[in-house]
């Protein structure tokens, strides 16, 4: 799998190796990110919805900072709508960008498009309602970065659909590479968060209310960095030389096993105790 099909320019010497290198440590990043994904889809089925199903939606307010209030309807109804979407976003995202499910089955990948940016687009507009109607926890900054972060998911849903509508490909899987990482945004705050503290031995720097210093960087780090290096990425294939190649290969693979160890740090200590 790469992160998108645009061919390196060849502006730059490299060879055979070093571009199965990049290919091979993409893969590996890709691969990472689907078992975590999935991971944590389970852990919504699981939790969330094996607690509605039993009738127990205390256990939404112990797990959330705001699960279901009292006199609340339209919160409530917010709540599980987003939850019911995170599932779906999380399990259909990755199936996009794989592209032999995209060249074999291309009308579920058209229509699989379709529910996605649907769903990212709804899912902004309830995270929006919710961080401005019952808040977050942690200064506002908290809140201003989610609202960033909403805000570039629906902007790239628009390019995303504009250029498939336009049939321009290349530029269209682009888009829906940063639709893709942006949405990941709140899993790349569970992730980032657990494997900093399991680095750190402890929660340093993440504070109480999530107003340490490193919570508060991270809030907005955690879809700045992964767009950031997808650009970093792109440069890359378009025209870097062997020595950059082998640089962004390396760095995806540091970046993978950072990922791996807060996949392991979630699961192990947050969704598979609430399971």
């Amino acid at each position: 799998m790469r992160m998108t099909d645009g061919r390196a320019s060849g502006r730059g010497a490299t060879s055979p190796a070093v571009d199965a290198l990049l290919r091979g440590s993409t893969v590996f990043w890709f691969a990472t990110v689907v078992a975590g994904q999935l991971a944590f889809a389970i852990y919504i089925a699981a939790h969330y919805a094996g607690a509605a199903a039993r009738g127990d939606f205390a256990a939404w307010t112990k797990t959330m900072i705001h699960g279901i209030v009292a006199g609340d309807p339209v919160g409530n109804a917010a709540v599980a709508l987003h939850l019911f979407l995170a599932f779906v976003i999380t399990l259909g995202g990755p199936v996009q960008l794989i592209p032999a499910i995209r060249s074999r089955w291309p009308r579920f990948h058209r229509w699989n498009g379709r529910v996605y940016l649907a769903t990212a687009v709804t899912i902004s507009l309830g995270g929006l309602f919710m961080v401005w109607t019952r808040g977050v926890l942690g200064p506002i900054s908290n809140a201003i970065a989610i609202s960033i972060n909403g805000l570039l998911i629906m902007g790239f849903a628009v390019m995303t659909l504009r250029h498939a509508l336009a049939r321009r490909f290349d530029l269209h899987r682009r888009w829906a590479t940063r639709l893709f990482l942006a949405v990941s945004g709140v899993w790349f705050f569970r992730i980032g968060m657990m494997a900093w503290i399991l680095a750190n031995g402890g929660p340093v720097g993440v504070g109480k209310a999530l107003d340490g210093p490193f919570t508060l960087t991270w809030a907005y780090a955690q879809y700045l960095v992964p767009l950031a290096t997808y650009e970093i990425y792109l440069r890359t294939q378009r025209g870097a030389g062997m020595g950059g190649r082998i640089a962004m290969a390396a760095g995806l693979v540091i970046l993978t096993l950072i990922t791996a160890l807060g996949v392991f740090g979630a699961i192990t200590g947050i969704w598979l105790p609430r399971i």
